[in-house]
């Protein structure tokens, strides 16, 4: 790297400002800085710099907002602006970028007016960089905190995520087209600058990746993104997997790293710089003091003579306390002494040593340093001096330990991780086959444990997570190993196992902890697990059919009906089988034109007449027959694709109830059912699309929710809900009293009409206990003002004891079954007559 005793920031600063005034609306900004390709805007108010917004703070935009392009940069700046003078010598201007955390800097000439700006970009071209970066891989280098989102995120996570994990740049990826792009600050802008936001975020994306083998020199690296133009690349192993991604500033990053490194070389030829000049004494002093590593000087017998600011921060020693006093002083008593006669021996033979070593501050707190002593010799020996070079180094230990802990341990439960537990299993099934005995591998999950994220929020499940880590831990002897594999997935391995009745004996006292209650959210809840077991050799001798082999006796159990426990048997491949079957069809079923809507009418049961309609999902296969909602509808959450479903499920269900408008069909509101993943993800831009396409009035449109929905952000729920109000669509709370139900939120949300789940209306009117849990029901929502429906109606009973009770909208096969569009208008007409034959004899 090439010296800058003469560079200043009036060197490199670029003149061409780009500014605009504070009312500005944040999206021109956007455009003039895409226009004029810069990272940055300075904000000036009557001749005044009052702020800069720059690249980076596109990640803190929430850009669901639809008053966010016309918002003032005035909301969104940063301030005050971060300034160096026009004469701030090149190390200074580093060191501004490193102490500010900041990637402009602005430039003010010698009258305070702005000579331009700079940029980190500006600092690497002017650094003479090519030799050191040649030197250098781009796996030295790389940024390994690798931030991944799903094509179909939207842009507000994205940037969440990028803010919060402090990323300039995340990796995009599309399983459906299984490829990557990337989503960096500039394509932020670049949303912002188009004035379009409501396409998926592989819209935005830039692709296709390009990338650089983590082997390659950094240089090659930093070469291609100026040949691309661009500030990111993804870093990929041998193997061809992206491991992390690689940018400019990290380039920033290792060049600061080695100037700091070169303190040493500057000392080590002080000696030198002194018979040479009083101005490179003067240079070298000033790097001393400004260093962010402490520098101690002492004589030879270890006296000490100076310290720079750097070692009262690190140490606590201030410079008048340290001075005079033997260096001895910060010993921890850690060290031997043969550890020292080594150092030192080092020391006189080599004339430097450089390691790790624990240090104590003047509080008596005990540190770990990285330490290098430089022997400066003089014309005799008693003019020899040392100087010693060190930085606290307890921020890096701890990471060190902390990736240690993540690459083997699982954050959340601090059980071992997938990795760890591979490891242990290989070595177990070797312990197992030398002494004849049996091993066992237990997958063990936790049943309707998605019910409990949904409904109480993913910190009570976390908490479940690991009190259930905590009590399986506790069913196994010392030797075996729990392991989290993921979500609620545990596998343990079994060692030293002498019979099959030994497994059972585990799995019961597995059990046994599990019958006892978690306290969730100050109540009572009783969490059930299903357990699948594969056993060495009975079920095989590799790890990997074991674990396979547990895992699918595991599924066969929740099939089973969950809360059991199975051991493998050959025949449950054709149940797991059948499920990847299921997927695969699944994924083709929209595009193939496989699914239908059924539509099954709501009745007034005091006039006979319409009051509404449900549109139901249903699934045909060729040759196969309708499939279950219960059964394909899980799966089409788990694949990701429940959005786009739903989306053509509202399509179609206004189209259809545009089409009865015009036939003079007076069936009520058409009801649509929407999943909570659907509930979070733009359905507001869903239900606009769809009314648009069908040219349908908003009141004729009713969107079905359930607890799960808001359940765990009641306040992001609520600006949902009103604007569907707004709009006129109306609310209906699906499936009430499964859940949590709380009256709290439906005094908060903008909730039109509840649902009685057909469990309670099942057993009425002769069972007490659910007859008056209906009629609780009925009295609060006449209490709130609410519609009240009442599902799964199917006899005269029934029908006759909801209407007395005050609940008049039934809807059950007491009425009709769902029927599907061409059968519709006879069924129509059918109710429509008896409402009138009902009319005339009242």
């Amino acid at each position: 790297m090439t010296e800058h005793n003469t560079v200043i920031a009036g060197d490199i600063t670029q003149p061409d400002i780009l500014h605009c005034p504070p009312d500005i609306p944040i999206a021109h900004a956007a455009k003039l800085m895409r226009d004029k390709r810069t990272s940055s805007i300075l904000v000036k108010e009557n001749e005044t710099i009052i702020g800069i917004w720059t690249e980076s703070d596109c990640t803190k935009l929430n850009y669901d907002d639809p008053t966010l392009f016309q918002r003032q940069i005035h909301d969104f700046m940063s301030t005050p602006v971060i300034s160096i003078p026009v004469s701030t010598p090149f190390a200074d201007i580093i060191r501004a970028f490193h102490r500010h955390k900041v990637r402009h800097l602005v430039v003010l000439n010698e009258n305070g007016s702005t000579k331009g700006v700079i940029s980190q970009s500006d600092v690497i071209k002017r650094q003479g960089i090519q030799h050191y970066l040649q030197l250098r891989t781009v796996g030295e280098s790389y940024d390994q905190q690798l931030a991944t989102v799903d094509a179909l995120a939207s842009l507000t996570e994205t940037a969440k995520l990028m803010k919060r994990e402090k990323q300039s740049a995340v990796l995009v990826k599309n399983k459906d087209e299984d490829a990557s792009g990337i989503i960096t600050e500039r394509d932020l802008l670049k949303v912002l600058a188009s004035d379009e936001y409501e396409q998926p975020l592989w819209h935005y994306a830039s692709k296709p990746l390009i990338t650089i083998e983590s082997s390659q020199a950094l240089l090659s690296a930093y070469l291609k993104l100026q040949r691309y133009r661009i500030r990111h690349l993804a870093v990929t192993s041998p193997q061809g997997d992206v491991i992390g991604l690689l940018s400019m500033q990290n380039i920033l990053a290792d060049i600061e790293h080695s100037y700091f490194q070169r303190l040493e070389a500057l000392i080590s030829e002080r000696d030198h710089a002194l018979h040479a000049s009083q101005e490179h004494l003067f240079l070298a002093e000033k790097i001393i003091e400004s260093s962010v590593d402490a520098i101690m000087t002492t004589d030879r017998n270890g006296v000490i003579i100076s310290v720079n600011p750097a070692f009262t921060q690190v140490t606590g020693y201030k410079a008048r306390e340290a001075i005079g006093k033997n260096a001895n002083l910060l010993n921890s008593g850690i060290h031997d002494k043969s550890f020292y006669r080594k150092m030192w021996k080092q020391i006189d033979t080599e004339g430097k040593w450089q390691g790790e070593v624990w240090n104590r501050r003047k509080n008596g707190d005990v540190y770990p340093e990285w330490l290098t002593i430089v022997k400066i010799g003089g014309d005799t020996v008693r003019d020899i001096h040392y100087t010693g070079i060190f930085s606290d180094i307890t921020e890096r230990k701890l990471y060190e330990n902390r990736i240690k802990s993540l690459a083997f341990y699982d954050d959340l439960t601090k059980l071992p991780n997938r990795r760890l537990f591979n490891d242990r299993l290989n070595i177990a099934i070797s312990t197992a086959h030398r002494n004849q005995q049996l091993a066992a591998i237990l997958f063990v999950d936790l049943d309707r444990f998605k019910q409990i994220n949904d409904t109480l929020g993913h910190s009570i499940g976390d908490e479940v997570l690991r009190s259930a880590a905590k009590r399986i831990s506790s069913s196994i002897k010392e030797g075996d190993t729990v392991a989290r594999f993921g979500g609620d997935e545990f596998v343990i391995l079994l060692t030293e196992m002498s019979s099959v009745e030994d497994i059972e004996s585990v799995i019961s006292r597995i059990y046994q902890q599990f019958n006892k209650p978690f306290v969730l959210d100050n109540k009572e809840n009783y969490v059930t697990c299903s357990i699948g077991a594969s056993i060495y050799p009975f079920h095989g001798t590799e790890p990997e059919a074991l674990l396979k082999y547990a895992d699918i006796a595991m599924y066969q159990t929740k099939k089973d009906g969950r809360n059991g426990y199975l051991f493998y048997q050959q025949d449950m491949h054709a149940s797991l089988d059948d499920k990847l079957v299921m997927q695969n069809k699944l994924r083709t079923a929209l595009k193939n034109n496989e699914f239908k809507l059924a539509y099954q009418p709501q009745i007034c049961s005091t006039t006979g007449k319409f009051i509404g309609v449900e549109a139901l999902l249903r699934w045909e296969l060729p040759n196969t027959g309708m499939v279950s909602p219960a059964k394909f509808i899980p799966i089409c959450e788990e694949l990701g694709i429940i959005v786009d479903i739903e989306r053509w499920v509202l399509s179609q269900a206004c189209r259809q109830r545009k089409a009865w408008l015009q036939q003079g069909l007076d069936v009520g509101r058409i009801a649509v059912n929407v999943s909570p993943i659907h509930f979070k993800n733009n359905l507001m831009n869903s239900v606009l699309a769809a009314l648009e396409h069908a040219d349908l009035s908003p009141v004729l449109l009713e969107i079905e929710v359930t607890e799960s929905c808001f359940i765990e952000n009641t306040r992001d729920a609520q600006i949902v809900l009103e604007q569907l109000k707004k709009l006129g669509v109306e609310i209906a709370l699906d499936d009430f009293g499964t859940g949590y139900s709380s009256l709290s939120y439906l005094t908060k949300l903008a909730i039109n009409t509840l649902k009685i789940d057909g469990s309670f209306i099942r057993k009425t009117p002769t069972n007490e206990a659910d007859c008056q849990m209906v009629k609780t029901i009925i009295n609060m929502a006449q209490s709130l003002s609410l519609n009240i429906i009442a599902e799964g109606v199917e006899t005269d009973a029934q029908n006759a004891f909801l209407t007395d009770n005050g609940c008049t909208q039934h809807q059950g096969y007491f009425y009709s079954k769902p029927i599907f569009e061409d059968e519709f208008t006879s069924q129509y007409e059918a109710i429509m007559n008896d409402a009138k034959a009902k009319e005339l004899t009242e």
